[in-house]
């Protein structure tokens, strides 16, 4: 089974931090939807294809777990690692890291549904992801 695994680097904005200087807890969830991104840019799995075979894939369950404060001026780095399941989901896990150290500052899970265009859940997982993972050699034969 072959790991697939994307990292992005990234700055903190002053938008993002509160009057310590320290990033604000709600914008680590846009970090991990900028690593996303990333993979889905490196891996082919980007948003624009969800939607061009006629489905979304929103966030059902989102977890946080903060081990050190990230503050204006720092230069972190967070990985994004797929978690290969046969159920209709796309699982991720995520570390940040200070790139000058490699401190681990925070980790994070996420899961994503699809659904139809009606926002109907989708029971069984879209072929174009099957074969998705099929080329991608995310499961063991």
């Amino acid at each position: 089974m072959s790991e697939l695994k994307a990292s992005k680097d990234f700055e903190i904005r002053f938008s993002e931090v509160d009057s310590m200087k320290v990033v604000w807890h709600g914008s680590y969830a846009i970090y991990f939807e900028d690593a996303r991104e990333a993979f889905g840019a490196k891996f082919g799995l980007d948003y624009m294809n969800y939607l061009n075979h006629d489905c979304y894939a929103p966030i059902v369950e989102e977890t946080i777990r903060y081990h050190k404060s990230l503050r204006y001026g720092s230069h972190p780095r967070i990985d994004i690692v797929y978690r290969p399941t046969r159920a209709a989901k796309v699982v991720f896990d995520y570390e940040i890291h200070d790139r000058d150290n490699n401190d681990l500052i925070a980790t994070g899970h996420s899961v994503q549904a699809f659904v139809d265009t009606n926002y109907q859940l989708m029971l069984y997982s879209p072929d174009f992801y099957v074969e998705w993972q099929e080329k991608w050699k995310v499961f063991d034969k």
